[in-house]
């Protein structure tokens, strides 16, 4: 069984209904280490070499996170910067990362609709997200399509849960 890690950056978690409903799907499930880096790190000073350890003993990598401003929360984008060294995860000798699954876990409160080329936001999510696909690519992981829960603000509870059951199933069919 793939190891995986969920790396999950959300600072205001607690005001979340659907990433509480995500994270309670996955977060105890057997072979899944769950680092929230807002609890870990409220400083922003991240302990570089534990992070390196974690993601060598993973197979599988999740940034878990809602859409901040087209991208991710700023602790994510930090722990990008200071762990993902070169040399280490990429470079002439930055290996240590290949042949890992990376993917983006994503929450936005818009809907699909206006995610789109007509929609107010100009461009898909999948578009957005290229930065994290290169990055993937460039540390020599293979990078597989996100997983979305768009237009939180208008889903019912029952709705949620379909998605933490299939967040859930999502990370069976990747440990397997």
């Amino acid at each position: 069984m793939k190891k995986v890690l969920v790396l999950f950056a959300h600072p205001k978690f607690e005001k979340s209904r659907a990433n509480m409903v995500l994270v309670n799907h996955i977060k105890n499930k057997e072979g899944v280490t769950f680092r929230d880096l807002y609890e870990e790190y409220p400083d922003f000073l991240i302990d570089v070499p534990f992070e390196k350890k974690l993601l060598e003993q993973h197979d599988v990598i999740i940034w878990h996170h809602p859409m901040y401003w087209y991208s991710c929360p700023p602790l994510l984008k930090q722990w990008i910067d200071m762990v993902l060294e070169f040399n280490w995860a990429y470079g002439p000798n930055g290996k240590a990362l290949s042949s890992k699954i990376c993917l983006n876990a994503i929450t936005t409160g818009g809907s699909k609709e206006l995610y789109c080329t007509q929609g107010i936001n100009s461009y898909t999510i999948t578009e957005f997200l290229r930065p994290f696909e290169q990055t993937a690519n460039l540390c020599l992981m293979t990078y597989k399509k996100p997983f979305l829960v768009m237009g939180t603000y208008k889903l019912t509870n029952e709705e949620l849960e379909v998605y933490g059951t299939q967040y859930s199933s999502l990370i069976d069919s990747l440990q397997h």
